[in-house]
């Protein structure tokens, strides 16, 4: 993914949260762990398949509160533990990605800073993406990660 991203092409959401960067990582590795927190408010997530590698796909089915479900699709396209996951995102199986996905875990004084970009090939397509809700769903995901991640911090203590 390229470094000089185009600002009308993309989202970007961050958070910082209290607790390693290899806990936090983790939360993104394993179907257990995204099945406890990944979504906005009110969604619940359901893994079909996952193989957490390079080139690896991520099937689920997010169920929301209204009852509609969203199929999505995620292919893995760079994984570097603890700092860097980039990926290809799509709804159905048989159709093409509607964008890409890079997530950063940076450390800075005893907290991980999570950055969620989304890369699209338009800005039609962004700006859709955010009149669908992305940003707020973005935030929201990323304070459920935050609970998910600090709980499990506490139980290892």
């Amino acid at each position: 993914m390229s470094a000089e991203l185009d600002p009308g092409k993309i989202i970007r959401i961050e958070r910082s949260i209290a607790a390693p960067r290899e806990l936090v990582f983790e939360a993104f590795s394993d179907p257990k762990h995204l099945d406890a927190w990944w979504g906005p408010d009110g969604f619940t997530n359901e893994t079909h398949e996952m193989e957490f590698s390079v080139g690896g796909l991520w099937r689920y089915t997010m169920h929301g509160p209204d009852g509609k479900t969203w199929p999505n699709w995620i292919r893995y396209t760079e994984i570097s533990a603890p700092s860097r996951i980039a990926y290809d995102h799509g709804g159905e199986i048989d159709e093409p990605a509607h964008f890409g996905g890079l997530i950063t875990f940076d450390e800075a004084a005893a907290q991980t800073r999570v950055t969620l970009t989304l890369v699209f090939e338009t800005q039609q397509a962004r700006d859709a993406t955010i009149e669908f809700g992305a940003v707020e769903g973005g935030q929201q995901t990323l304070a459920k990660l935050e609970l998910y991640v600090l709980g499990r911090r506490d139980n290892e203590l």
